[in-house]
């Protein structure tokens, strides 16, 4: 409390005065802030010839690549009870997965979760990677550290700022709204640089690039979503870009027909001057270490040569989508190399 005499109230004006002066100073003096990791920048010609070389003249619909179903359920990200894979996404990218699928929901902040956690789960609203809903069982529709969708896809900018001759696509399945999302890809520092727009490259009437060329170019993020309002956010429908297989092995295992997914999209469709993406699901309704490690060896090889290459027309996948992608029958056949084998095909 200020006394009569007024000075507590001098003091404070003369402390004031001397911070105005020395804040400018202070400012001035302090060490700059560590630039925000972003895509690797312009290329040079020793990354062309790089590119070259790893790629040769293959297109992008000639290249095949390892893709993680539902890559965010993992034991690693997050405290999910039931998995599709094993290790984090950054963990996945590290060991030769180059496509992500995730799952989008909106969250809205409850109160209630927030109270019943003892702060644990005080969230705030914004686009969570979530498996069937973002409240309804923690570990199995949601886990613990929630996982914003911006975070994962800054997870993966930040992967290819780090490795600029790679390539990697994110498939979404959305259950948020156009706006939201772009809100959220807003956040992820580098990605509109990186992010590839077929329509800026005539890929309609030209065919898809080279991956060379998408390296050089830098353009080295591809993302897809099952909803297609949402093509002026850099974000491509993917029944007009793809085709693809049924999602599921079945219960047992014993589904391997390779049967359309969008029955008015065949696998085996043809368009003048261009040829969709096709990515091929080889999955179960319910994923298990036990299960994957039976589907993902000489049974994936041989559904791809027996059934889903006759039914695409002929072609492989450029996609191939697996649970717990290091796992293997043992046979010395396993997702990783299975796609090694594709790219090294004529």
């Amino acid at each position: 409390m200020d006394t009569p005499s007024g000075r507590p109230s001098r003091r404070r004006a003369v402390l004031t005065g001397l911070l105005c002066l020395l804040l400018p100073a202070l400012l001035a003096a302090a060490p700059p802030a560590p630039a925000a990791p972003g895509p690797a920048g312009p290329r040079t010609s020793a990354d062309a010839a790089a590119a070259a070389a790893r790629w040769g003249d293959r297109r992008l619909d000639e290249a095949a690549f390892l893709t993680a179903h539902n890559a965010f359920t993992n034991y690693e990200d997050s405290r999910w009870s039931s998995v599709n894979q094993s290790e984090s996404v950054r963990a996945q990218l590290d060991n030769g997965v180059r496509g992500l699928s995730l799952d989008t929901h909106w969250y809205e902040r409850s109160t209630w979760l927030c109270a019943i956690s003892f702060g644990s789960d005080c969230y705030p609203s914004d686009v969570y990677l979530c498996h069937g809903g973002c409240k309804t069982f923690a570990g199995a529709t949601y886990a613990l550290p929630r996982q914003s969708f911006h975070a994962t896809m800054q997870t993966v900018v930040d992967f290819l700022a780090a490795h600029p001759q790679e390539v990697v696509t994110v498939f979404l399945e959305d259950y948020v709204s156009a706006e939201q999302l772009g809100s959220s890809l807003s956040r992820v520092r580098g990605l509109s640089e990186l992010l590839f727009q077929p329509d800026e490259w005539g890929v309609r009437q030209q065919g898809w690039p080279k991956v060379a060329d998408l390296v050089t170019a830098d353009k080295r993020l591809l993302v897809f979503s099952d909803r297609s309002d949402r093509e002026h956010l850099g974000v491509m429908y993917d029944r007009s870009w793809t085709v693809s297989n049924h999602w599921s092995l079945g219960d047992l295992g014993n589904d391997l027909a390779c049967v359309t997914r969008w029955p008015d999209v065949p696998l085996d469709r043809r368009e003048p001057g261009f040829r969709r993406l096709f990515t091929m699901s080889h999955h179960r309704n319910v994923p298990t270490v036990l299960t994957a490690a039976l589907d993902n060896g000489a049974k994936l090889r041989n559904r791809i040569a027996e059934q889903c290459r006759p039914a695409a027309g002929g072609r492989d996948p450029n996609y191939v989508s697996v649970d717990f992608h290091r796992l293997s029958d043992g046979t010395g056949h396993t997702p990783a190399s299975i796609v090694a084998e594709l790219n090294a095909g004529p």
